[in-house]
């Protein structure tokens, strides 16, 4: 297969697709709209995972599983929830195959008495599932969080970004007080925030979404909202407070400290394999992947330069006390002395696959007592004592990290815009994309139109956004306060 990668200048999307396929992240699938995640790609999400999973435990949540078949009548208790997820919905009808003179057929005698949906998030069945767990104040907070996979059937996909079958983890609390469930929603938020930023490299704005944009059956949608290299918005999580609407439609209720029954209040919340399509989109190049430290399966990769076996004997004592000492510090090594490729092969493929640090070393660096110390990020090399390489390495894991947050903080400011007039407004999303504050006068109708007219969406109302008297660019009428709007993913 060729390595040649598609510029991002050229065709993004290409770029975007030949860097998941080449750098062996995922690969498509026999089935339509789904996708294969390969070795080196799940390495990167189980370690995303893994670091998730680890602040979800320390926020007090605990991990349970629940069934991936939910009865269709369920969807029908709360109307909001089944009107949103009804065209996204993949549907079993049948129990049995049999065999037939055209081969292997459904058997129409195995018709199920009632259909069941291939879940495409869990809020029904969970629900259902904690009617018979709550009973009193004493069994709140329910704090439950499940990896799982999830279907919603998608037309036009794209890997990771948008598949018919993609994995994630979705959080479900049950809450005495709705002061208690909306501050659930909220910290979680700031989980994934802080995720986003301090593991993934990626500054993100939090807020909220608009009535058009809420989760189906949500009484509030917070999100927080990245920008990729193309000026495009990818939303990145989001975190719901579903008030009572779930508790209602299941009749989940429990007795409070004064023996009164009184309905649950209920969040929900979920970040998924997306997250790796940001990761791509948000610090990668021409020349392949950037991962940040944090995340990389592989931190640091050793390549050993030699002509004859002699040399290599010789390169191999070295390097062990090196990858030693290496991970020792907790940094995860891969000496790579497989004769299968050249030294030049390799470097080129750690640079594809975005490993964040590559030492080199040859004969000569035995003779002088050095190693070659490359950095993905930048791209640069230098030339160090052996004895220097451990304390460097570390220090440098962490400047890659800060320094690709940095860089993608620095291209969000530089595409943000605020503008007052709709032609700007136009403009901007025409020549410039990024995001676009502007006032909005708070009508689906004027957001509908706005999408119509230039597919651009309000993205967030921005938490931390101050109260600021304008006009609607669209409506001309009035705004408290500006919105961000953008193309998106």
């Amino acid at each position: 297969m060729s390595k040649v990668i598609t510029p991002k200048e050229k065709d993004y999307s290409q770029w975007y697709n030949d860097l998941v396929i080449k750098a062996g992240l995922a690969d498509y699938s026999a089935v339509r709209g789904c996708m294969v995640i390969k070795p080196y790609g799940y390495a990167i999400w189980e370690r995303m995972q893994s670091l998730l999973d680890g602040m979800f435990k320390a926020t007090g949540h605990s991990n349970a599983y629940f069934p991936l078949l939910i009865p269709k009548s369920f969807f029908t208790k709360e109307a909001s929830h089944v009107e949103g997820f009804a065209k996204e919905c993949a549907v079993v009808t049948h129990y049995r195959l049999k065999n037939s003179d055209k081969g292997i057929v459904v058997d129409e005698d195995a018709r199920l008495d009632e259909e069941l949906i291939i879940r495409p998030t869990s809020e029904t069945i969970i629900w259902n599932t904690y009617k018979g767990w709550i009973q009193s104040y004493r069994d709140l907070p329910l704090l439950i969080n499940q990896w799982a996979n999830v279907v919603r059937w998608e037309m036009r996909t794209r890997l990771f970004l948008r598949t018919a079958e993609f994995l994630w983890q979705e959080g479900h609390t049950a809450h005495a007080t709705k002061q208690e469930a909306m501050e659930e929603a909220e910290r979680m938020l700031g989980v994934y925030t802080e995720f986003a930023e301090k593991w993934m490299s990626v500054p993100v704005i939090k807020g909220t979404k608009t009535e058009n944009e809420r989760f189906a059956g949500a009484v509030e949608t917070y999100c927080i909202e990245a920008l990729m290299q193309d000026g495009k918005a990818l939303q990145a999580g989001t975190s719901h407070f579903l008030g009572q609407n779930f508790a209602k439609a299941f009749d989940v209720t429990f007795l409070t400290k004064e023996g009164t029954p009184e309905h649950v209040w209920a969040t929900s919340w979920g970040v998924s394999t997306r997250l790796m399509g940001a990761l791509v989109m948000a610090h990668s190049d021409n020349e392949g992947l950037i991962i940040p430290p944090l995340l990389a399966p592989i931190q640091v990769v050793i390549v050993p330069i030699y002509r004859e076996v002699e040399q290599l004997d010789k390169i191999n004592a070295t390097v062990e006390n090196i990858k030693k000492e290496l991970e020792a510090q907790g940094i995860r090594v891969k000496y790579d002395n497989d004769d299968k490729h050249s030294p030049g092969w390799k470097f080129a493929e750690y640079e594809l696959k975005g490993v964040p640090v590559r030492l080199g070393i040859g004969p000569k660096d035995l003779e002088n007592g050095t190693v070659e110390v490359a950095r993905r990020d930048t791209r640069q090399k230098q030339l160090l004592p052996a004895k220097e390489a451990v304390n460097h390495i570390k220090n440098l894991l962490e400047e890659i990290q800060q320094n690709l947050y940095k860089k993608a903080f620095d291209f969000r400011s530089v595409n943000t815009f605020k503008v007052d007039t709709y032609k700007e407004f136009k403009e901007v999303l025409d020549t410039k994309g990024g995001f676009v504050y502007a006032h909005w006068d708070g009508t689906k109708e004027t957001e509908e139109k706005i999408k119509e007219e230039t597919k651009a969406t309000i993205r967030c109302i921005p938490l931390d956004q101050k109260a600021e008297e304008g006009k609607c660019v669209f409506s001309g009428n009035p705004s408290k306060q500006r919105v961000i709007f953008a193309k998106a993913y």
